[in-house]
């Protein structure tokens, strides 16, 4: 099905993969892992075509589907009388079937027959039916759970399950690879090598770790071997002979070889030490949410809602697609109006907010320009705190323009952990992640001492920050935290 055979791939002269194997065969589940920025989304466009590679063969039998992670202009989904006739053109389904599926997506049936305008979430699923009904021989899915609660992530997990062709997915959704992954495909890049490994993504995980050791023991024992050779070359000095000349060189010939052969330590090995500013101090009580209602027309999104946020507190926001979560958090920012309630709020209060989107960012800045512009913190401070977020010695000279989804929201959260803020509030910071940047957006909001609310449906990240409490939309309880309270509330 896809055979690939000692391919490279540079873009703008940086090489992305060199001289890489794997081959896909037909029925696989394939998990595509790597970090933000390696090469995935270039290796879903080398298999649609739209990119060639450079040396090696690339050969792809059958036909490929593609669904992104977000859809904001389908130029099929434009010209659509009616929403029925894009998802299935052919009319293989049934209009109850089709209804049912819609409903297992969190969109309203009644798109089927009023076309209307679409957000990027709605357009993202349809163009997942769509991929869905016409079954094609590879169907490439980047982040398809981006958008979904947890019986939206169900349902595409029967989906996988089920699926009759071969599947290729990006996700950082854990549990997901883990159950319907039977091949794991990794773009290290540091080796610029694609990699393939058997079994779901535990697995990978192990024998990477394994792998990693095994580096970290190499790249020691010869730092050590260097470390001893420069030793026995400072001795040799005083060898003035040509014959002390020669084993001088031999010896720097072998430091240098050495010292070449070098394996790249992985990014997670490193250990980076970095100091957040501190909040300022504000009351026990910095925000309070009282019986706050909100309606749109007869529809009553939010009826009664209390929460007060004490100082440093961690409480995840739960619910639903279309609880209210969004609404309630707008209702605490001030940038919507309750019907009844009130929002009370100490004065020295400073919110910082994550949402999915990046509107306030100028693409055309680099991300250092974009860190000076918003935060008045000297460059020895800067620099290990974008270091930690993995934007190391160059890369804060790229543009915004150019970074992944992912590396925007890590630029996202770097902005809001610089500044200060005693309250943050975060909707969905995972959505655009993949593993390795999940890992360390959590590392960092672990260090975080100010007041946090959050909304995520991803269980291992909710559960490492740890919450002191869960609020629950739309039953609107409060309850404290307990290990695995999502897996409990939402069985």
């Amino acid at each position: 099905m896809i055979l690939a055979k000692n391919i490279s791939y540079s873009y703008a002269h940086v090489p992305i993969y060199n001289d890489s194997s794997f081959s896909i065969v037909k029925g696989d589940k394939v998990a595509l892992v790597g970090p933000n920025g390696a090469g995935k989304s270039t290796l879903f466009k080398l298999l649609m075509k739209e990119e060639h590679v450079i040396d090696g063969s690339l050969q792809i039998t059958g036909k490929v589907g593609y669904v992104p992670q977000e859809i904001k202009h389908d130029p099929i989904l434009d010209a659509a009388v009616d929403i029925h006739s894009y998802i299935d053109p052919e009319f293989k389904k049934q209009t109850y079937e089709l209804i049912l599926m819609l409903s297992s997506l969190e969109v309203n049936a009644d798109l089927l027959d009023t076309p209307r305008k679409l957000s990027g979430g709605q357009r993202t699923k349809l163009a997942l039916l769509r991929a869905i009904i016409e079954e094609p021989d590879i169907l490439l899915l980047d982040e398809p759970t981006n958008f979904l609660d947890t019986e939206g992530k169900r349902w595409i997990m029967e989906f996988l399950s089920e699926y009759p062709n071969t599947l290729i997915v990006i996700s950082h959704d854990i549990s997901l690879l883990d159950r319907h992954i039977k091949k794991v495909i990794a773009i290290n890049p540091m080796s610029k090598k694609i990699e393939e490994y058997k079994g779901n993504y535990s697995k990978y995980v192990k024998l990477k770790g394994e792998n990693d050791e095994m580096l970290q023991r190499q790249f020691d024992n010869n730092q050590k071997e260097i470390t001893r050779m420069k030793k026995g070359l400072h001795k040799m000095a005083r060898m003035s002979s040509e014959k002390g000349a020669r084993a001088r060189a031999n010896v720097q010939t072998r430091i240098d070889r050495i010292t070449a052969a070098l394996p790249q330590l992985p990014k997670e090995l490193a250990h980076i030490k970095f100091t957040l500013p501190e909040p300022i101090r504000t009351s026990e009580i910095p925000i309070s949410a009282k019986s706050i209602g909100k309606s749109y027309n007869d529809d009553v999104i939010l009826s009664d809602v209390s929460l007060s946020i004490r100082r440093g507190e961690r409480i995840v926001l739960y619910g639903p697609n279309g609880a209210g979560k969004s609404t309630f958090i707008k209702i605490l920012m001030e940038r919507l109006q309750p019907d009844t309630g009130e929002i009370v709020k100490d004065e020295k209060l400073h919110i910082g907010y994550f949402s999915q989107e990046f509107e306030t960012f100028d693409f055309s800045k680099t991300i250092l320009e974009t860190v000076e512009t918003s935060c008045s913190l000297p460059l020895t401070q800067i620099r290990p705190i974008l270091s930690k977020f993995n934007f190391l010695r160059e890369r804060i000279y790229q543009t915004v323009g150019t970074l992944s989804g992912g590396e925007k929201t890590r630029l996202s959260i770097a902005l809001l952990m610089l500044q200060g803020y005693n309250l943050l509030i975060l909707d969905e910071p995972t959505t655009y992640l993949d593993m390795e940047s999940q890992k360390i957006i959590l590392e960092a909001l672990k260090s975080y001492t100010g007041a946090m609310l959050f909304v995520s449906h991803t269980e291992e990240f909710v559960e490492g920050l740890t919450p002191n409490r869960i609020m629950l939309l739309p039953e609107n309880k409060i309850k404290y935290w307990l290990p695995k309270d999502i897996t409990n509330y939402s069985s």
